[in-house]
């Protein structure tokens, strides 16, 4: 059975707010709403957690449910002080986070360029290698909030903790329970969470937004499934397609990837798929 989260137990360091709440069709859509609302009520960095999330929203606009109290789906109100082009690091330093997290349990995971983390599979699949998708995490501006000086951003993770196989919306998917993660609380894998987001997003501030210089990009590299391998980059807007390998990452987080020809070029958003 599923269990909801211990109040009690939500005591993150740092963290103004941590507002839990029983359904939310989406916490990225509501907390964006409540902080141009009211920014003041809303201090950073604060999270809005719910139970159960009815119409998540991930990258390019797709949606997802999670069973009841099975999954972590929460949202964390961040305002950066970076520059505006660093701000592409953000759903990468929340796949390190969600690495970092997940990793106290014994359980060894990798971040997917841009905002996937995967969990060890015993076959291959398609796009993805011998990996399966726990998380996902998506990153907004907040247009609109009216007296504050930094930009405001609502960064989103949905994490699959106590689902069953029957319970996961596609076969590429896994939770934490399904990997062998002992016993997952979600109360306690929430506080991780949330701590380790905290603790990389100071650094990387403390840097300038400089994800280098804070040591954060080689640390995202040594965790990364995607950088060293065959790539094939369906790139947005319809835009094309680039197959290469994935190389590395530029100032701004976009993804480098080295055509045939050896040309390279930094793919800024669009689905990347693993080649074998």
């Amino acid at each position: 059975m599923h269990q909801s989260l211990c109040l009690d137990k939500l005591t993150v360091p740092g963290y103004s707010r941590v507002e839990v709440v029983e359904t939310s069709s989406s916490t990225n859509a509501e907390l964006a709403t409540a902080v141009r609302s009211d920014p003041a009520a809303w201090p950073a960095p604060s999270a809005l957690v719910a139970e159960h999330q009815t119409a998540g929203r991930g990258r390019a606009g797709r949606s997802w449910e999670t069973p009841a109290r099975a999954g972590l789906t929460v949202s964390v109100l961040l305002r950066p002080r970076v520059p505006a082009e660093a701000l592409g690091w953000l759903p990468l330093l929340a796949g390190l986070a969600v690495v970092r997290a997940v990793s106290d349990g014994g359980v060894t995971a990798a971040v997917k360029w841009p905002n996937d983390v995967l969990l060890p599979a015993v076959d291959t699949i398609a796009g993805l290698g011998l990996y399966r998708k726990v998380a996902g995490i998506l990153a907004e501006v907040v247009p609109g909030t009216p007296g504050q000086r930094t930009t405001a951003v609502v960064l989103g993770i949905g994490l699959n903790v106590s689902q069953s196989a029957e319970e996961l919306p596609v076969p590429t998917a896994t939770s934490l329970a399904l990997a062998g993660y002992p016993r997952p609380d979600r109360t306690d894998v929430l506080v991780r969470l949330l701590g380790e987001v905290h603790a990389v997003v100071r650094r990387w501030e403390q840097a300038g937004g400089d994800a280098a210089a804070a040591g954060l990009l080689d640390e995202y590299a040594a965790v990364s499934a995607t950088l060293g391998t065959r790539v094939r980059a369906e790139l947005a807007g319809g835009a094309g397609v680039l197959e290469g390998e994935a190389v590395g990452l530029d100032g701004s987080g976009a993804l480098v990837v080295r055509s045939e020809s050896g040309e390279e070029r930094a793919v800024t958003a669009g689905d990347v798929w693993h080649l074998r």
